[in-house]
This record gives structure tokens, sequence and C-alpha cells, in this order.
């Protein structure tokens, strides 16, 4: 202050009346303008830069005239005294009620006051150098406990403030920067204390902030906002176009020297370029290159630039920012096509418009012949105002043009917001004329807009700045009666009402009858009763009220009475809202609407006068919230109520009925006697003096106790005055207790309240601050007008009741037992322990019970209560339980016993004699049977010792099996073998046809033919949709050819084909085969445009996505039940096949070799099939027969290969055998190629004189039972080595005739053939349990396991990081349709996936070799796959499996590898999701590719024919569906279809025998041809 000392002071006890007033005043003396005796050498020790402020009780400060012995005021404190001679006058500079405390302090050249105030909080003054104040804040810190008067800075730190109430000492941080986040922030708000640290960016206290010191580093207050730090761009738009672009950025505001620093511009996302210092200190610049052109950000879609953000960067941290645009000239034609040209010259940027292109550039060097254009320069539309005109008429349209630039050459089409475009004709220069324009719409009327695009540029148009609309109207819709028909006369609609259809349609010639509707028809009419004044809005409902608002001014009256309508609420011919007029007496009538014919209401509506009798209760505080009640008789008439208090305010929440109005009273801020008016209709008021009297606010004075537990329910006292007042009452503690307790009104000065449950609350924290609502509105205590009206933000709320929470009151028993033992009738004293606790209850606030009954309370101290009971015990319960209650707070404590004297004595002694003598004779029973058990144990160990052996022999052997087999058979499956594929016809016929059930329901397998040079049987397989002659009647081919080609040309109508499969599905004899049927046949028909069969497939997928969407979206594509489902199986058939032969194909054959290898090894029962090594277990052969390897030399007649050794099993019969010696020789033959078993004789050359044929069944087989037994290499007892040779037979072998075979299993062995004259004890096989035949199936598991693991590698992997195409091309469509559905469940897409790739087309494949190897699938093979496709569906299930001993084997038997097959299909997954997304030309041109592969092997005639057959039987159908759909009713394909069934059926279904066809026949489809073209 410049030399000028700072007196003020705080005196209470030289006035104690000063500070007990209201009002004080703070005033501020300066030593130079003051006369003081005495002097004041130094400050009393610890009131340095405190300073003194006076506390005076007026509006202005006096300081009077002192008494002689007043002179010493200041006496104790100072070492001289301190008074004024002179008076000194000063005007006050703050004024508040309540102050306690003072601090001040000099900072930056301002003065900083705190005051502390009586409701505990602490104010902080800002004063400028003028004494001005230029910014105030409040913390409250001790929730209603006034501020000590002595208050003072922390020595050591003064930016820590000191205060204190009666309960506490609070350390406060004089300021609290941080939570300013800017710099504006900062600085506006005016603290001294507060400054922006410009290097690291935040709001701080000057000493906090590094380099403080230095020039510019921190900004202080007194600098003013307008110097807070920033930047600016100086070219902050930049054309996108611009090569090697520079920001010059100037620095503004307060930023230190940035010379010698580590500076940079960052445009985000870790993109930095390097910046550099240019000018003097005072006006810096920097200079940065712009971020590469390659990272600008992305522009939005509907913006021509983009805003991009850029910060300074200095010592790798941010702290000023700015934003400058980049712009793009020529996206604006894209933005606003529309208006391109009139954008582009209005546009913000520098853009020219180029005519010669039709767009918009930056520069003249993108344009030849760029003209000086203006705005209105452009060429554009001239909007003009069309007549309406009906759907589905055609008419022209006229359109003006403004400085059309083009030459009559020009082409335009006219454009009308739809798919289809009209010719446009150009009249003259400026004018031009759209030709049969046909517009159709469903709704009532529609609004088109109007454009015109050039042609050879269809998405330019000319611009149209003012849209210019055509409206299409349809009568059809929206005119639901006569008067809504003809209304719309009047917005131009030429409509006609039918009366005898009920319709409204269009006028096409004029009207022969009277356009005359039928009288109104009022239907309902609300309310029925209104106040004699009028002014009711009655509404009434019904049809033909009218075709305009002018029909129905004047036409409404109730009896004679006018009711005026309102125009703003008429809706034609239905709804009429009027309001009544007044009438002169109550009646009641109907009424009536009289438009051209009278209507009246079948209801009444009547007059009547409502009376207002009384109002309760008549007085009520001036706070409001008083619920009154006002009473009188017909309260509910009229729409419209209102209650005004003192003809100004509203009384709220009205509710009514017949006799009372009920509604809370507003506040006020007088206490009178005020008038209240009930007002129907805003008219007069209905009541007559009727008054509510406003009485001073109930007043709250203290609350006791002030503590309470933390559940709560302690009874807290409210007293004070004015309670009588007070309808309702409740009590809240704010930020602790859990909710509202409802108190009781007891007294004027009485109430009480329960103390609500604390939460979140802490034992020994501060008291809460305690709300009251009284009559709903938050109790609050009077406050000076002054305070309110000129500190506003100071008038919160600040609770002065506050309650203290602690611990709940801890109990026990005298000795802390949990049980009381207590007999009947005895007097029972309870002593009960209490925790010592800082609640200070009374007695009356605990209650003990035990059970239902009160322990009355006799004594209480400190940690004693003491209670008893005088009455007797009784219940039927023997426990009692002890507990006391505090408030809601209720503990037990103990149990009580009830005890039964000596009768339950002797009771108890009975009842053990008893149990001793039966556990007597329970322990004898107990020895016998335990001697008999222990002899049947040892017998039956015995056996178990035997049958123990038995199993671990054949554990043992398939141990040794499983080490052994997995080597031999990797070593036979080494040799060179050529893979029989299938030819991509064979398999997409095999894939698409399964069981050759479609078409002509058999299979096409020519007869097989003999062949000379293998010696062999050839089977040559075909189908009718192979290429092949499509075998029709020539007289009927071309009639017939061109029919289906037409039909093939609706078939690539994308419409017409969804609308086909729809109409077809939604037919219920219209089978899943059929479905599935339709959608093979459809492929080859399209096969050769596979692009357009992709589109119509994802159509069809889309809809069945939203079907599935709103169901269950994760049984989607589960099943194949639609005809999309079907064709997504062979689409994928199609994509996969190539990756199938290529990667899929070899390991997937080695694996039906090793099995069939591995089934081979063992024995085989040739009538089950069932053998000893399979994966499935209904066909392991669950006996233990010992077979052994014979290897036979073996040669093959006419196969031109030398003899051959084979291995077979000496239990093999001999089918067996020549199957596995076909197999020997022909395995680098396909299957179809090969001789029929029955078709070969095996001789055995015993020695160089003797051979024999070897038969299944011969002269030499065994009989038993009576049955032959098929004859084995055992039986014929050839040996190792043996000679055999193979060769051709004419004759028919009857090998196998089931009426002679065994059902026994035939292969027993020869040795016990031999030995079956042994004794019964010797030949009789031991039983042993079938299921330790179960460990054959892990070995053949063990066996294969290398096998499988290389098939599900090869399918679930990528390729040189190059999933199939059409894999990643559907996996990516499947996620965009969750995406647009919101389906983010993981485990749905997954799912998904799983049933498109997995489930439909790789399991297929995986049960069903023969689709794509020519070979022979044994049942048994069959069911070894079914096992392997079992754990591939397991391994890209989510579902947990939950295995047990009792699940099946098939799944138990792969249960271990399953958990990591599925880590392998999740990573497949992931990677054909993380991959770079295919575009739709990429899968075109491989989709085109398969075609051009595969072109012209199939017949798609056939296909189509077939197709067609289905269009004739659901033909009516189809028809339909074609009419309903508007795309194709307006493309007229329905008459399409009806030519190509008009062709076929004078082809298919008529004679075909003549030559000709009658001429009429002709004639028609020449007609018909000519429509088409």
């Amino acid at each position: 202050m410049d030399g000028e000392a700072l007196l003020s002071a705080l005196c209470p006890a030289c006035q104690p009346s000063w500070v007990s007033s209201p009002a004080r005043a703070r005033c501020i003396f300066l030593f130079c303008d003051s006369a003081v005796r005495g002097s004041v050498p130094t400050a009393p020790e610890g009131m340095a830069g405190i300073g003194l402020v006076f506390v005076l009780p007026a509006d202005i400060c006096v300081s009077p005239q002192l008494q002689p012995e007043q002179l010493d005021c200041g006496a104790a404190h100072l070492q001289h005294p301190l008074a004024i001679v002179n008076p000194v006058t000063a005007t006050p500079i703050f004024t508040y009620s309540g102050l306690t405390a003072v601090a001040v302090a000099s900072v930056n050249n301002y003065t900083v006051v705190f005051l502390g105030t009586a409701s505990g909080g602490l104010l902080k003054i800002n004063l400028d150098s003028t004494m001005k104040v230029i910014s105030r804040r409040s913390i409250s810190v001790a929730y209603g406990e006034p501020v000590h008067p002595i208050m003072q800075f922390d020595p050591s730190d003064s930016t820590y403030l000191y205060l204190m109430t009666s309960y506490q000492m609070t350390r406060v941080k004089v300021a609290a920067c941080s939570q300013y986040s800017t710099c504006t922030e900062c600085l506006a708000a005016a603290d001294a204390y507060c400054g922006w640290c410009t290097m690291e960016t935040r709001c701080s206290l000057q000493h906090e902030c590094t380099n403080f010191t230095g020039a510019n580093f921190w900004a202080s207050v007194s600098e003013g906002v307008q110097q807070c730090p920033s930047m600016t761009i100086l070219e902050p738009e930049i054309n996108i176009d611009k090569e090697n672009p520079v920001l010059i950025i100037q620095i503004n505001g307060t930023i230190p020297n940035l010379n010698g620093t580590n500076i940079s511009c960052d445009y985000g996302n870790n993109i930095h370029t390097v910046a550099r210092v240019a000018g003097d200190y005072v006006n810096q610049f920097i200079y940065c290159s712009l971020l590469p052109h390659e990272k600008y950000p992305a522009f939005p879609d509907d913006q021509d630039h983009v805003v991009v953000e850029t910060s300074l960067r200095v010592n790798n941290k941010n702290i000023i920012r700015a934003n400058f645009t980049i712009y793009d000239c020529k996206r604006i034609g894209n933005i606003y096509p529309k208006r391109a040209c009139t954008s582009c010259l209005s546009a913000r940027w520098k853009c020219h418009w180029c005519p010669s292109a039709y767009s918009c550039v930056s520069n003249h060097s993108q344009c030849e012949g760029v003209l000086q254009m203006e705005k209105i320069d452009c060429p554009r539309i001239v909007p003009a105002l069309l007549e309406p005109m009906p759907t589905g008429v055609s008419r022209n349209i006229m359109i003006s043009l403004v400085n059309a630039t083009f030459s009559k050459e020009t082409a335009l089409e006219c454009h009308f917001g739809t798919d289809r475009t009209f010719e446009a004709r150009w009249v003259n220069s400026s004018a031009v004329e759209c030709v049969h324009v046909l517009l159709h719409t469903s709704e009532k009327s529609h609004h088109f807009p109007v454009n015109l695009q050039l042609k050879d540029k269809p998405d330019r148009f000319i611009d149209s700045p003012e849209m210019m609309t055509v409206e299409v109207y349809n009568c059809a819709t929206g005119s639901a009666d006569c008067s809504q028909c003809l209304g719309r006369e009047d917005l131009g609609h030429r409509c006609l009402w039918s009366e005898s259809s009920s319709s409204c349609r269009l006028q096409t010639e004029p009207p022969q009858l009277s356009d005359v509707c039928p009288p109104p028809e009022i239907r309902k009419i609300e309310p029925l009763r209104g106040p004699l004044e009028g002014g009711t809005l009655l509404t009434i409902r019904g049809r033909n009220l009218g075709r305009r608002f002018s029909d129905i001014l004047g036409a409404v009256r109730v009896g004679g009475v006018r009711c005026s309508p309102l125009p703003g609420r008429y809706v034609v011919s239905e709804t009429v809202v009027c309001q009544t007029g007044e009438a002169q007496e109550a009646f009641s009538d109907v009424v009536t609407v009289n438009v051209s014919r009278e209507g009246r209401s079948r209801e009444r509506f009547s007059y009547v006068l409502p009376m207002v009798q009384s109002i309760a209760p008549a007085n009520g505080p001036k706070a409001g919230g008083t619920r009154v009640t006002i009473r009188g008789s017909r309260l509910d008439v009229g729409s419209e109520l209102r209650v005004l208090i003192n003809s100004s305010k509203q009384c709220t929440d009205l509710s009514r009925t017949d006799s009372t109005i009920t509604c809370t009273m507003p506040a006020a801020e007088l206490t009178t006697a005020v008038p209240v008016c009930v007002q129907f209709e805003n008219k007069s008021c209905a009541s007559h003096n009727i008054t509510f009297k406003y009485e001073k606010n109930p007043v709250i004075s203290d609350i006791n106790p002030k503590k309470s537990q933390i559940s709560g329910g302690r009874i807290i006292t409210l007293e004070g005055r004015g309670f009588g007042l007070v309808q309702n009452v409740s009590m809240a503690v704010r930020g602790i207790g859990r909710e509202h307790t409802r108190c009781k009104v007891h007294t004027d000065t009485a109430i009480t309240c329960p103390s609500p449950a604390a939460s979140n609350v802490t034992v020994g924290s501060k008291p809460a601050p305690v709300d009251f609502f009284l009559n709903g509105r938050l109790y609050t205590d009077e406050r000076s007008a002054l305070d309110e009206e000129m500190y506003p933000e100071e008038a919160l709320h600040i609770s002065k009741f506050s309650l203290g929470y602690y611990s709940d009151p801890q109990f026990s028993t005298a000795k802390k037992e949990k049980w009381i033992k207590h007999h009947p009738g005895e007097p029972l004293t309870l002593v009960i322990h209490k925790e010592p606790d800082s609640l200070g209850l009374e007695s009356n606030e605990y209650q003990v019970k035990i059970g239902l009954i009160s322990c009355e309370i006799q004594i209480v101290s400190d940690k004693v209560i003491h209670c008893s009971i005088n009455e007797s015990l009784s219940s039927s319960e023997r426990q009692l339980p002890v507990t006391i209650q505090v408030g809601k707070f209720n503990y037990t404590i103990a149990m009580l016993h009830l005890g039964g004297g000596e009768t339950a004595i002797i009771v108890s002694i009975v009842i053990c004699s008893i149990l001793l003598v039966l556990s007597v004779v329970a322990l004898f029973v107990f020895c016998t049977k335990s001697r008999r058990a222990e002899r049947y144990w040892q017998k039956t160990l015995l056996q178990m010792e035997e049958m123990e052996s038995q199993i671990r022999e054949e554990i043992r052997k398939g141990f040794a099996e499983l080490q052994t087999d997995m080597t031999d058979l990797t070593k036979e499956l080494n040799r060179s073998q050529g893979i029989p594929f299938l030819e991509y016809r064979h398999f997409v016929t095999r894939t698409f046809f399964p069981k050759c059930s479609s078409l002509y329901e058999e299979c096409y397998i020519l007869p097989s033919q003999q062949l000379s040079s293998q010696a062999g049987a050839q089977v040559q397989e075909t189908h009718p949709l192979l290429v092949g002659e499509w075998k029709i009647p020539e007289n009927c081919r071309p009639n017939m050819e061109e029919g289906i080609s037409l039909f093939s040309t609706l078939l690539n109508n994308k419409h017409f084909l969804i609308v086909f499969v729809h109409a077809l599905e939604q037919q219920k004899d219209f089978a899943v085969r059929d479905r599935c049927n339709l959608a093979s046949l459809l492929t080859i028909a399209l096969h050769g445009k596979l692009e357009y069969y992709t589109s119509i497939m994802k159509d069809l997928l889309v809809d069945l996505i939203d079907a599935s969407a709103s169901k269950n979206p994760k049984l989607m594509l589960r099943r194949t039940e639609s005809v999309v489902e079907k064709m997504l199986t062979n689409w994928m058939s199609i994509c996969m096949y190539s990756y199938l032969r290529e990667t899929v194909g070899e390991p997937f054959f080695l694996l039906i070799c090793a099995i069939k290898q591995q089934i081979n090894k063992g024995s085989i029962d040739a009538i089950t099939g069932k053998a000893r090594y399979t994966l499935n277990e209904e066909w392991l052969l669950r006996e233990n027969i010992e077979a052994k390897p014979r290897n036979l030399n073996v040669s093959f007649q006419g196969c031109g290969m030398d003899s051959l050794s084979v291995r077979a099993m000496d239990t093999d019969t001999l089918s067996q055998v020549k199957e596995k010696i076909l197999e020997a020789f022909c395995k680098n033959v396909p299957y179809s190629q090969w001789p029929r078993v029955e078709d070969v004789d095996l001789e055995w050359f015993a020695t160089s004189t003797d051979s024999y044929i070897l038969r299944d069944l011969d002269d030499t087989s065994v009989v038993e039972d009576g049955r032959k037994k098929l004859n084995t290499l055992a039986h014929y007892k050839i040996p190792e080595g043996a000679s055999l040779a193979m060769s051709l037979t004419d004759k028919k072998d009857t090998t196998l005739s089931r009426g002679n075979i065994s059902p026994l299993f035939p292969l027993l062995m020869i040795e016990q053939e031999l030995e079956h004259k042994k004794s019964h004890r010797q030949s009789h096989r031991k039983k042993v349990l079938p299921e330790i035949y179960l460990t054959r199936l892990l070995s053949t598991k063990g066996t294969l396991q290398k096998f499988l693991d290389d098939l599900f590698k090869a399918i679930l992997s990528i390729r040189d990081d190059k999933p199939p195409v059409a894999v990643k091309y559907f996996f990516d469509f499947l996620e965009e349709q969750a995406e647009k559905r919101g389906i983010t469940d993981p485990d749905t897409l997954h799912i998904w996936k799983t049933n498109s790739l997995p489930l439909r087309f790789w399991v297929n494949i995986l049960k069903n070799p023969q689709f794509v190897f020519d070979i022979d699938k044994t049942d048994h093979i069959d069911a070894c796959l079914s096992v392997i496709a079992q754990a591939f569906i397991d391994a890209c299930s989510l579902s947990d499996l939950q295995l047990g001993k009792d699940s099946p084997t098939n799944k138990l038997l792969y249960a271990k590898e399953i958990p990591e097959y599925r880590k392998i299909v999740q990573r497949y997954y992931k990677q054909i999701h993380d991959m770079p997304p295919l575009s739709e030309q990429e899968m075109n041109a491989h989709l085109a590719e398969e075609s051009r592969k595969h072109r012209n092997e199939f017949n798609t005639n056939v296909a189509m024919a077939e197709i067609y057959k289905y269009a004739k039987r659901y033909r009516s159908q189809i028809v339909a569906a074609l009419d309903a759909n508007s795309t194709t009713k307006r493309t007229q394909l329905q008459h399409k279809f009806e030519q190509v069934i008009a062709l076929m059926e004078d082809n298919i279904y008529e004679s075909c025998t003549s030559a000709t066809l009658p001429s009429q026949a002709r004639h028609r489809r020449g007609q018909l041809a000519h429509e088409d073209q």
C-alpha cells in the first residue's frame, strides 16, 4: 500500500453490543487518516501480518466518541492503549451478517481478507489497490459451528491458514489454484494468489511454478486474461493441393524467450514436425513444416474441409495450441450435388467453378477455360409451383432455367429422387420439359424433388438452390370418409368419394353424382359439463365433420349456444375443438354440427354453476407447502382450472373431484391473509370471501440428542415454535443418511424424528449437517434480504444443525456366555454388560426382550443394565432369544434355555438304559454278519484276481500295439500312391445332389462295361445336368428353347429372383427337400455368373439375418432349412474346391487310407463288420480273437504286373482276402474301375500239381448247429508265403446265402475247432468284461493321431498368409451385418462363422470322402469318420463339454485334444479377422475366374426346365407376389413370367405330335415376344 499502514480491529471486549448485533460492516482505516492517541511501535507478538478490522453495526462506519473509561481499549493486548481522539468516518466495502474472525494478507499488490462466520464458513475477499472487491469465494469448514476469533496464518508456510471452532482446528490452504484448468479460468477468477505457469500449463501459486522468477514464466491476475499465452496461425486456411506448405505462427501473451529450447509442432497421433524461432523477444514467430500429405486426417463425409489442431511443443510439453483448416474444393460437388456451382462459389475458401468439367476446382490450372463467375451466374433451376399430380398417372413437367450455358445437344435427364430417371427435352434455351413422368406413392401425399442431371455425367446436377418439388398424391390413402376425401380439393387433389365402396379414388372424369357427403356423425364429446360463463374447450370426435375449417365455422352449437371452433386444433372430418359460449342459465342439451346436413351427439353437454364453500386448513407458514382442500360442489367441470393465491401465484399439484380440490400452497413474502380464487376457464372467480392466512414460519431452535448410532432409529427431539402449522416433517442427514425418515409432530413446540441409518461413514468423523423438510420445503434460518440480494451465491443453505454418528453399542451377558439356563416358575433377573460408547443413551432408549416378553429395566449405568421378569416364562419352544434394541439396532446377546426339573432327569436315565440294551444287541448281530461277509469276501477276491490277470494281459497287448502300429502304418503309407480326385463336375453333382433324389428320382449311372486292358469293370458316372444333349421332341424344341431363354432372362433379374424364392418358401408344401433341390438347380443355372449368384445369396442372407436377429441370432445357419442356406453350402463348395484339392486333399486321403489299414490289421467280422481296431464303440469287436498274419504271394492274371506280397489275417474270409488283394493291385486305379469281388476267383497252388479254388462256402465248410460257417485262411490251412493266383470269372457265385450263415461270430480259431473234443471245463472260453476292450479305441486313436493332426492343421491354417478368398470375404460380410444390427456378442459371431464354414462345408466333406475321391467308403469307415467329424464340431463349438463316466465314447475319445483344437480354431478366426479386408473387385475377379475355368460343364437348360416345374406348380402364388412387390410390378415382371408360362405350356402340356401349332397360338406368342421387346 506504498507506505500507508492499514488499521483494522476486531474488538469484542470494547463493545460487547457490537458483536451481538446481527448486522455488521467491515470498515478499513488508514493510519495516516486517523488521529491515534499513543503509539504502536511494534505489533504484538503473534499478530504480524494479520492486521486489524473494525466490526461496526451501521451502514456508515463512524468511530464513536469514547468515554474516558473506554480509552484503555487494547491495553490488554498492546504495549500502549489504543483509542481514537477524533471521530473518523468511512464507507463500508463489504457487509455480511455473523462475522466472527478476520485475517489479512498483502499479495502481489492485492489485499486478501479472510473472514470467519458464525455459521462455520470462511469468506475470502480479494481487494485491489483502490480497496474495491474484485472477487469473493466461500467454503464451509465447520457445519454450523462459529469460527473462533483467533485465526492466523501458518508461520512456517504463509500459504496456509489456521482457524478453530469449538470442536476442531483446521489448516486451510489460502487458494485452490489447481481447480482451474485453463489460463482464462485461472486469471478470470481474480484470485491474487493464483497465476498461470506457462511452461507447465497449469494454474498454481507463484512459488510452485518452476523458474517463476524469470520473465514471463508466471502470469499473475494483474496482467489480465488478455495476457494468457496463445498463438495465431497467420494463414489458417490451406488448400489440400498446395505443395510444401509452411505454418507461420505468431506468439502472443506471456511466454518466455523460446530461443535455445527444443521446439516442434505437434499434430497429434505422434506426428511432429521441426520448428524454428524467428523474430525478436517481443514479437516471436515460429515456422513449422506442415504434416505430410499422406498423414492428413480424413475428411468427414459431409464436409469439404477438416480442422486440424496443432500445438507448440516446448521441451516435450505442449504449451499452446491453435487450429487451422485444410480444404478441398473438389469435394463440394459431391457434398452438395444439387447445388454444386452455387456452393462452390459461396464457399469460405478460394474455389472456382469449371464449366467444362462441371466441377469445383481450387485453382485455374485444374480447368480449361475457367470463367470468372459469381454465385449469381451459376446455371440453376428457377423454382416454380407445380400442380399436384396423382400417383401412377403420367404427366409432362416444365422446368425453367436461368444462366443456362448448355447447348441443346446437351443431354439431360429428369431426376425425382428415385432410381428411375425420365427423358428431358429442350423446349428452348431456358426451358426443359420432363416427358412422361410417372411417379408412385403409397402415402397420402409425397413431395418429390425435381432435379436435372447431365446424362453423360450421372452424378452432376444443374443447381437447384431452392429445392423445387412436385407433389404426388394417392386418393386411396388417408381418406377414411367422404369429408376427408372431398376436402382434399383445397389441396389440389382431384379425389372422388364412392359411397358404394366406401372408398376414395381418383377423379378421372367430371363427377356424375352429387358431391354432398353424409351428415356428420358425432361419436364422442368431452368434457360433459362446463361452467355457465363458458370458455370450456369442448372436443368433438366423429366422421364427416366438415371438409375444411370454413365448413364448421359457426356450425357448432350446444343447444342454442354457439361453440367457437379453434382452427389450430381442427382435424378434417375427425375432430373439432371449440370454445363454449356463455349461457344465461343452467341447462343440458345435445351438441349439433351442421355441415349442409346436421349431425347430433348421443351424449348431452350440461351447463352448470360450480360452487366453492370452504378451505381447510385456513392458515399455514409463509414458506409454503401447506396442502389445502377446497370444498364445494360441481368442482370437476370444464377443461381448465386454476387456483390463484392473492391474484398472482398459483396453487400447484391440483387434483379434483366433484366436491373437492386439493393443491399445495405457494410461498409468500408477508404474513397476512390473502384471497383464494378458484377460476374455471380463466373466467371470474367462483369463490366468495375464501381466504388463507400466511403465518410466520416455524422455528427450530435446537435438536437433542446430537448423536446417533450407525444403525439409526434414535429419537431426535426438535425444539422450537410454530410446529402446529406443520403437516408433515422429514429428516435427512446430508451425505451420510441413506434415506429420509418421517417425523411426528407432538405439540406446537416439539417434534420427534428417528435418525436415518448411516452409510459411507467412518467412526470418529466430524458431525454431518442435518436438513429438515417442513411441508416438503427445506427448512432454513431467516436471513436478511440484503444478503440474498447482494450476494446470491452466499445464500446457499448451510444447516445450523449437525448429527454425529458413532458405532452401534456393544452388549454381552455377565459371563459372556451364549446360553442361559432357567427353570420355569422361578424369577429371572438379567445382568447385561455394556461396552463404553459416546452416545449417552438414556434408560428409556433401551428395550430388552426374552422372546416376545419385555424385560423391565431397573438399573442402567455406563457399564451394566439390570432387568427382571416377574411373570412365569412358558413357551412351546425350549429356547428363547434374549435381544436388546436401541433404535433400529437389534442384537441377540444369548439364548435362554428353559429346563424341565426332576421329571426330565428321570426320563433321561430311562432313555439311556434302553439305548445301552439296544447297543449290546446290535453289537452281537454285527459280529455274526461280519464273519459271514468275510467268507464271501475271500471267495470274491479269488474271482477278482483271476479277472484282473485277464484284464492285465489285454491292456499289455493294447499298449504294445499302440507303440508299434504307428510306425508300421507310417511305413506302409509312405509308398508312392496317386490320389484319385474326382473331376470338378462330378464333385459338384455329388455335393449338390448327395442322395441323387432330385430331378427324376434316380441315380444316373450307366451300365458297367468290361475293360480288356485292365481286366476290370469301369463304371462311367453321368448326370442329366452334365453337358449333353437336352432330350426334347424336335417339333417342341423351338418354343421350349424360347421359353427357357425368356425364363433364364427373368432369373437373371435380381428383383424377380428374390421375390421368386421368397414366394416359394412361403408355401407350406414346399418342403426342405424341395428348397435344397431348388438351391442346387439355381447354382447350376447361374454357375456361369457367380458374381450375380453371390449378390443374390447375400441379399437373401440379409433377409435371413434380419429374421434371426429378432429371435435368437445364435441359431442362424445351424440347419439347412431355407433356400439360401443350401445356396451358401453350394457357394462354399464351389469356392473351396481348389483349396480342397491343393491343400487338404492329401492329408485327408492319407487319413482315410490310415483308417482302412488300421481296421485291416485285426480281425473283422464278415457278417456284422465289427473289427478289433476302430474309433467307434458300436463297431468294436468285443471278443479276444487271436489272429495271425499271413504274407501271401499273389499273381493277377491279365493285369500285366508281377506277383505281389499281400498281407492278410488267418481269420479273414475268402471275400476279405480278395478285397485285400484287389486293393494291393489296384491302389493307383480309381475305385470305379476296380473289378468286383464276386467277379474274380482265387486259386491256391498247394503243390506243383495240386491247386484249389478258394471260396467262402464249399463242400468243406464246417457245419455247426445246422448252419455253415464261412471259410477262412485258417480253415484251408494256408501257410505263410503260400502262392495264390487271381483271375476273372464269368460264374455267378452264391457265396453269401444269408439263410445258411451262423448268426454267431464266424471267425473261430482253427485250434478251437481241432480241440472241440476236450472237456467242457477246458474248452469253455472264460467270461471277460467286454468293456475292457474299449482300450483298443485308444490304441487306434493313438495310431491315427498324426494323420488327424495333419488334416486339422491343413484345414485351420492359413497358407502364405492368405486364407481362401471366399472365407475372408464371407467372414467380413458376417461381421459387417452384425455391426449394422448392434450385435456385439463375440460368441454370436463365432457361431455364425462356425455354422457357415466348418459345419456347413468341412464336416460335410469329412463325413463324405466319396464327394472328393473315387474310393469305396464302407459303413465302418463312415462310422470312424463320424467320430472324427464330431471331434471337429466340438473343436469349433463354444459350449463347455460336461463329460463324465456315462458320456458317449465318441466324445470322450478326443476330450483331451478338444481344448487345444479350440485354440487353433480361435486363432484361425482371429488371423482372418486381422487381415486387410477384401474389396468387391477382388472377389468378383475370383468368382469370374471360377466361372471361366468350368464353363460349359453343365447343362443349364435342364436346370432351367427343372426350376420351371416349381414355377408352374406355384404359378398363382408367384404372380401374386410379383404384383405385391412395387419394383417388380413397376417393371411388369409378372407379365413376362406369364409369357414364359404361355410358351412352355403350349409345348410341355399340349400335344407335340404335330409339326405345326394352331395359328392362334402362334399369333399369341408373336404378340408376347413383341411386348417383351
